[in-house]
């Protein structure tokens, strides 16, 4: 399908994090390009000020008439999963028999005429696709990349190549989307049980991850964090590596320690270019993102960097001024009296993992987490693994419940889950009260988490600390 033939695209939920990219990308090719979004965030007003029309009523009026009188071969109609079956603008489409794609679908179009290096896994996708595109860009390796977070370095999530044809995608496996994907590198950085409200079963997650790796492409090289207990297929002709911060694999990190607030460890690596294989030792490599988690990251998009033909050094340099990503541990006030991080996490791994890597680089202070629970379904499987990745905080606030695509489950509320918890201080909280509720306490380091609309509460936090 050629994509260049449509005049009109129009992005049913263009104001989510992957499909804002795509609204940026037809945009660039100098598309027509508007949309429907339910909230009016700092993302979409942004996509506004770059000349893209977007309306947040779901009426079938709102939609431009241009777009309502197109000929259907002329407007290329991209919705997300996240949207309802009953949204009235989808169903307007549908009827009238305009072709409309997922997300994925459209991304699996133009990854077809590319290089494609495809991240997936559970977590970390969004940080090593966008520490690699980084490594790239400083090299002067130009890249088209789709990140799935705002890049600090960059301040946007989408990077346009003027020449080349590497292309990095986030392989996102809710919904199966990243079965679009044949890539001719893929990483998998986790496989840890999630979305269960798609997949049946842990099982299940795991034959789609498997049949995702299956699709690398001939010669290509697929790269897994070595604890990922599943036998993944070597691409026919190809490569299959490893990676890991803690344990012996083809990409390893060695002497890891944190040093005035930077981790820092030597990375020893495989050489893995054509008929050349022996060992590599890079030295003090700098990394502004703390965590060790944030290291096998880092080691998987220079695993990658290595394979196109870029040296340690050049993979030193890109880390040690890669600034991170939106909302993945975001340090907003760093003082000796006063500690504000924001962070996506919203799974019981990353919210354990973030905790820990904060109380790594201030351990003896006291730690103060806000949680925002995203999906009655994902607290519903995991409350037992959040109240235990919950325990590093020594005052915890829950809010209620961000059910986004979902309905309330019966007995399934925040309550329920702080019940579970043995943090020694705890306490529920609605999201309109949280910042007169921090007023009354006495903060050291404070940490907000969630992938709901907590992050809407970051700045007004910030300016009640200051």
């Amino acid at each position: 399908m050629n994509l260049d033939l449509y005049k009109h695209i129009y992005l049913i939920g263009v104001g989510g994090i992957g499909m804002s990219a795509l609204a940026r990308y037809f945009n660039a090719k100098g598309k027509t390009v508007c949309g429907y979004d339910k909230v009016k965030s700092d993302l979409c007003i942004e996509l506004e000020n770059e000349g893209i029309n977007i309306h947040y009523s779901d009426e079938v009026l709102t939609i431009p008439e241009g777009v309502k009188n197109s000929r259907y071969n002329d407007i290329l109609v991209i919705y997300t999963p996240a949207i309802p079956a009953e949204n009235q603008i989808l169903s307007f489409f549908r009827d009238k028999g305009f072709k409309i794609f997922k997300r994925a679908e459209v991304l699996g179009m133009i990854s077809k005429q590319s290089f494609t290096i495809a991240v997936a896994g559970t977590h970390g996708k969004t940080t090593t696709s966008t520490m690699l595109a980084h490594i790239l860009q400083q090299a002067g390796k130009e890249t088209t990349a789709f990140l799935g977070g705002i890049s600090r370095n960059y301040n946007t999530n989408l990077l346009l190549a003027d020449q080349g044809n590497i292309l990095i995608v986030e392989a996102d496996e809710f919904d199966r989307s990243f079965l679009q994907i044949h890539a001719d590198v893929a990483i998998i950085t986790s496989v840890g049980a999630d979305h269960l409200d798609i997949f049946k079963d842990e099982n299940e997650l795991q034959l789609a991850f498997m049949q995702f790796a299956s699709q690398v492409k001939e010669k290509g090289l697929l790269l897994v964090e070595e604890s990922i207990a599943l036998d993944f297929p070597i691409p026919d002709g190809g490569a299959k590596l490893s990676y890991s911060a803690k344990a012996k694999a083809d990409y390893v990190a060695e002497n890891i320690r944190v040093e005035n607030g930077k981790m820092i460890f030597d990375m020893r690596a495989l050489d893995i270019m054509p008929g050349m294989a022996f060992e590599k030792m890079q030295k003090d490599i700098v990394l502004q993102m703390p965590g060790v988690h944030n290291i096998s990251n880092a080691l998987a998009a220079s695993a990658v960097a290595c394979y196109l033909g870029l040296s340690c050094n050049d993979v030193a340099e890109g880390l040690a001024t890669f600034k991170g990503i939106n909302r993945r541990f975001d340090k907003h006030i760093d003082t000796e009296k006063l500690v504000y991080i924001d962070d996506y996490a919203h799974h019981p791994e990353e919210v354990s993992a973030t905790i820990d890597a904060t109380k790594q680089l201030y351990p003896s202070r006291e730690l103060l987490v806000v949680f925002q629970p995203h999906l009655f379904s994902r607290t519903k499987d995991f409350a037992n693994e959040f109240a235990t990745s919950l325990q590093g905080a020594d005052d915890l606030i829950l809010l209620d419940i961000y059910p986004a695509r979902e309905k309330p489950i019966i007995g399934i509320s925040s309550q329920m889950l702080l019940d579970l918890c043995n943090n020694p201080k705890k306490e529920l909280c609605s999201k309109d009260e949280l910042l007169s509720v921090l007023e009354s306490k006495h903060i050291d380091v404070l940490l907000t988490l969630g992938a709901g609309d907590i992050g809407t509460l970051v700045q007004p936090i910030k300016h009640m600390l200051n």
